[in-house]
């Protein structure tokens, strides 16, 4: 295999993630024993083709969308270079910030806190990454499967018992003494859920898990120093103004200093709270009469379920133990930044092995976390924008040009600062036999739906608010004006909830809020402009929507500078800086274009993949073709299945019938 075609492999949406380029209804064992029917490969490709239009790569209009890119994306990494050089006029302001680089002659901007911390630690999570699996191997030797038990319990026995034991090592070890205080959270939230009347449990559940939310940040984690202080306080002697520390607060400061590594442990449990939540709703549903025998209802086999029967379908009753749940919340691979996973998914595949872990993909996953760390690196090298950001800079000094292109680039490295330790995590899972969620579907720069940017974006999460609170709060609906108050109600409740989960900060709020009012002209311009109305008109309803598409990408770039960049009055200062006169508004028209050319390619990248059968509209989007095509094979095998049933499969499918192979034939069920 050529460097170009294994570089071809490693950018394929499969190599992402498994859930990208088949159904999610669809078991994944189906999708392997698929791939060897090129008749069903052809019909599957045929029929992709047919569902998205003819390519425009080779057409004259993208000739010159292509001439557009030579020019405008150099000049955007050099007007970010050129305000990053040591000739700048403003350098010495920013330069406190920097740090020596590996490549020769240059500064490194690792400004930013989190990814400071990333990168100090990264040394630290490749031993993990290594360990932790050689680990598992030998505890697999010295407790092998107990070969009386059925083989799916032993295997689950034989894996959450190593979770276990590990996540105490590993959580005394990161958190110091404060694991007293994380095991304490766990127990109280374990018996909201299995001790409460159950009509209880999900308004308990959520009341506990935001108040642990909110009392982690105003108590900063419960140091034991201060609670010490109000059984026993400072003591006054004599003259003194401030009192000295009593002998049961000096104990407590004592251990307060056994912090282990991260000892700000508050800091990252906000992803762990999410996972407390998965349990006990999950627990609470798995308790509904309707759920039991569900796997004869279903006809279904618990060896190869399809993902959305993995988090849909309860685990035994006897798996929600104490053990159970403390091996899934504090998973170690998983544990400091997700992404997540719901508890019924975990202790399915600790049952059964995902079908969807193949080394060569693991392999080319890790390739390109590597190449996607070595892109961040060169970037902080070259741009020090977090830098000049973080000098408090006077934003007038800058132009428009300058001040646009470096709060886009904030972005972007906001976006791979999340980017790496989400893959690193979710690599080391892989390398452990878990297969969970891909946080980020696309690139930050290939998005103009506010609606998709904020399925794909942390798309894991995405995925849990849905499951455990905007479908229990109603979901949305738009049939009329009092479904549509209803609705942004709940998208106002979610994205409030999202902004708090992050931080509680007003800014943040403020973020949440704006997501919720930028939504709104999309949902707007879908119900005025229906596509329906333009089918004899392709290519004006496709400029129609770019120049829609432009204003969403402007108002989520707004967004997110007030939410994660520079808040609500740094905005402002950039706004002002860039409109002052009229060179700012001509930059702004230029952008405006700019970004008109990129949405039309994003829109030909859509259709692309449409055209290999991947749709990636959502976080249950399904890839119809492949259903097809596993559906195709499914029944050759059985014999006997003639033309009109494959055809009367296909046609159900694209229908929208879910599980097309339980409807045609019951012997597919099976």
């Amino acid at each position: 295999m050529g460097v170009f075609s294994f570089l071809k492999k490693v950018y394929n949406l499969d190599t992402l993630d498994t859930r990208f380029t088949s159904s999610s209804s669809v078991p994944y064992k189906s999708v392997i024993d698929a791939r060897g029917d090129p008749v069903a490969q052809r019909e599957a490709a045929a029929k992709a083709q047919s569902r998205a239009q003819p390519s425009k790569w080779n057409t004259p209009e993208f000739y010159f969308y292509y001439l557009v890119f030579l020019v405008a994306v150099p000049y955007m990494f050099w007007i970010a270079y050129d305000v990053s050089r040591p000739s700048d006029p403003r350098y010495h302001k920013f330069e406190r910030f920097l740090s020596d680089g590996w490549i020769p002659g240059r500064k490194i901007d690792i400004s930013d806190a989190q990814y400071h911390l990333f990168r100090g630690t990264l040394p630290a999570m490749a031993a993990l990454l290594t360990f932790h699996p050689i680990l598992r191997r030998v505890w697999n030797a010295v407790r092998p499967i107990n070969s009386r038990k059925p083989v799916a319990p032993a295997r689950m026995e034989q894996r959450v018992s190593f979770d276990y034991v590990f996540a105490y090592v590993f959580l005394f070890a990161l958190h110091g003494v404060s694991a007293f205080k994380i095991f304490g959270i766990l127990y109280i939230n374990y018996q909201i859920a299995t001790k409460l009347p159950r009509p209880y449990v999900p308004a308990a559940t959520w009341i506990f898990n935001i108040c642990t939310l909110f009392a982690n940040e105003i108590f900063e984690g419960y140091p034991l120093r201060r609670a010490a202080a109000i059984i026993s306080p400072p003591q006054v002697t004599g003259a003194a103004i401030q009192g000295v520390d009593s002998t049961l607060m000096e104990w407590g400061k004592w251990l307060d200093s056994f912090g282990g590594v991260v000892a700000r442990w508050e800091v990252l449990f906000n992803i762990t709270v999410l996972r407390l939540i998965s349990f006990n709703l999950d627990y609470y549903w798995s308790r509904d009469k309707s759920q039991a025998g569900i796997f004869e209802k279903k006809q279904l086999d618990p060896a190869n379920l399809s993902e959305k029967d993995r988090i849909s379908i309860p685990a035994d009753v006897n798996d929600y133990s104490f053990r159970n749940y403390v091996a899934y919340a504090i998973y170690a691979p998983l544990y400091l930044t997700g992404p997540i996973m719901t508890f019924n998914d975990y202790i399915s595949q600790a049952k059964y092995s995902p079908a969807s872990i193949e080394k060569p993909r693991t392999i080319r996953y890790g390739v390109r976390f590597v190449l996607v760390l070595l892109a961040m690196e060169l970037i902080l090298h070259y741009d020090y924008v977090g830098a000049i950001s973080k000098a408090s800079p006077v934003w007038s000094d800058y132009t428009a040009a300058q001040l646009s292109l470096l709060s886009f680039f904030n972005l972007h490295l906001i976006w791979l600062k999340l980017l790496l330790p989400w893959r690193l995590s979710r690599l080391w899972a892989l390398v452990d036999g878990i297969d969970p969620p891909e946080n980020m579907t696309r690139c930050v720069s290939n998005n103009y739906s506010t609606q998709q940017f904020w399925r794909a974006w942390h798309r894991s999460y995405s995925r849990w608010l849905v499951r455990y609170l905007f479908v229990p709060l109603g979901g949305s609906s738009f049939r009329n004006w009092r479904a549509i108050a209803r609705s942004i109600i709940t998208y106002i409740c979610v994205f409030t909830f999202v902004a708090l989960w992050h931080d509680i900060q007003l800014r943040l709020l403020i973020w949440g809020w704006l997501i919720v009012l930028f939504m709104l002209p999309e949902f707007a311009a879908t119900a005025l402009f229906p596509k329906r109305k333009w089918e004899s008109r392709p290519t004006e309803y496709r400029m129609l929507c770019c120049v829609g598409a432009v204003f969403n990408v402007l108002m989520m770039i707004t967004a997110n500078l007030v939410g994660f960049a520079v808040g609500l009055d740094g905005l402002e200062s950039i706004i002002k800086s860039i409109l002052h006169d009229w060179s700012g508004f001509v930059f702004l028209v230029t952008a405006c274009s700019a970004l008109f050319v990129g949405i039309q390619v994003m829109f030909e990248i859509r259709e692309s993949e449409k055209r290999q059968g991947v749709t990636l509209r959502s976080p249950r989007s399904l890839a119809k073709a492949d259903q097809v095509r596993v559906l195709h094979s499914v029944l050759q095998r059985m014999g006997g299945a003639s033309d009109d049933a494959l055809a009367h499969a296909a046609h159900r499918e694209s229908l929208g019938h879910n599980n097309p192979g339980m409807a045609a034939c019951p012997k597919a069920r099976r």
